[in-house]
């Protein structure tokens, strides 16, 4: 095949979670089955690969201005700087050099769900570029050994289904497998969803506290409220998804709210020495519904629910305490990657 040095652009969606994560932990799916709802937003993380004519592979990271580069031939060194990237080059492969940008529309450890939207994003550029054909499912498995077999980065499954599928879904965990359902809702019910929801950050990321290795620690420990919480959390996505279904999107604020005590009793340290819990109360008095912090806790970002005439008063509230609102749109779709005229999206 000739040589063409024409780029490869991809974009995987950021993603908020209503409730359920942690539930797609192995730990606790395999026994008893989990369930989150969730939905992409119009937040991502963008590569750009470029093809070269020798075998030099370059990854850039143009938010933290980090640079890494290796010969194709001896492979890279993980050592903290753009590991995500050079394992999914590691596994899918490539026939020659390339030059690779990335670029994210969110902080690492901010819950959004950065890590595997990169992964995916990667993922799909080299899909393209080496014309690999991967369905939704399979995209999300590959993502997902990169990150917590290859890497051995603890965590769920949520992530990688999000990016790739896309959409407001509920997806669900069991040790059959991974099953992903849309969330059925007229455009009305979406809109006022969205009209009502608030994303704050809060000014501080979450930094290798070891949260998810402390809340998987916790369950196996036997401690009752974690088992109590976990299973909480499970049951709430099916519950949020049936009130979104029927065309109630308000009682959401109280059931955020009800999501972040279940977090809080499978690991009560999620919010130590972080603002989260006088940024929700204060949200709470200023008028917000409810609210949840959004990923395993530690920092990132607040997820509210809050009326239209509310929220002046919510902002300035959570603006005095160092919080930055961040506007967003749910957003439908999962991965794609683009090359001139042509588009790749997992079949």
């Amino acid at each position: 095949m000739p040589f063409d040095p024409t780029p490869i652009r991809a974009a995987a969606p950021l993603r908020i979670s209503f409730v359920g994560g942690g539930t797609d932990f192995p730990h606790w799916y395999g026994e008893h089955g989990g369930a989150v709802l969730s939905s992409t937003i119009d937040h991502f993380v963008r590569v750009t690969i470029t093809p070269r004519s020798d075998r030099e592979v370059r990854v850039r990271s143009l938010d933290l201005g980090q640079l890494v580069h290796y010969h194709l031939d001896e492979g890279p060194e993980y050592d903290g700087v753009m590991d995500l990237a050079k394992a999914a080059i590691d596994r899918i492969g490539l026939d020659g050099g390339i030059d690779m940008d990335i670029e994210s529309e969110a902080p690492a450890g901010s819950g959004l769900g950065g890590s595997s939207a990169l992964v995916t994003a990667v993922a799909a550029g080299l899909a393209m570029l080496g014309t690999h054909d991967y369905s939704a499912d399979e995209l999300a498995r590959l993502t997902y050994a990169i990150e917590r077999q290859d890497l051995g980065i603890s965590g769920g499954w949520q992530d990688q289904y999000a990016a790739a599928h896309g959409g407001l879904n509920l997806i669900e965990f069991s040790g059959a497998g991974v099953t992903v359902s849309p969330v059925r809702v007229d455009d009305a019910v979406l809109a006022r969803l969205r009209a009502n929801l608030l994303l704050c950050y809060t000014g501080y990321v979450r930094r290798n506290a070891g949260l998810i290795d402390a809340q998987i620690a916790l369950y196996r420990s036997g401690r009752e409220d974690a088992r109590l919480g976990m299973k909480q959390l499970s049951e709430m996505a099916y519950a949020m998804r049936d009130t979104l279904e029927a065309g109630d999107p308000d009682r959401l604020g109280t059931m955020l709210r009800d999501a972040f005590e279940a977090k809080k009793r499978i690991n009560p340290h999620i919010a130590e020495h972080t603002p989260i819990d006088a940024m929700l109360a204060h949200a709470q008095e200023a008028g917000a519904s409810g609210g949840k912090i959004c990923g395993a806790g530690g920092g990132g970002y607040l997820m509210l629910y809050c009326l239209p005439e509310r929220q002046g008063a919510v902002r300035e509230s959570l603006e005095r305490l160092g919080g930055q609102f961040a506007p967003f749109v749910l957003w439908p779709d999962g991965v794609r990657a683009r090359r001139a005229d042509a588009v790749w999206a997992p079949s």
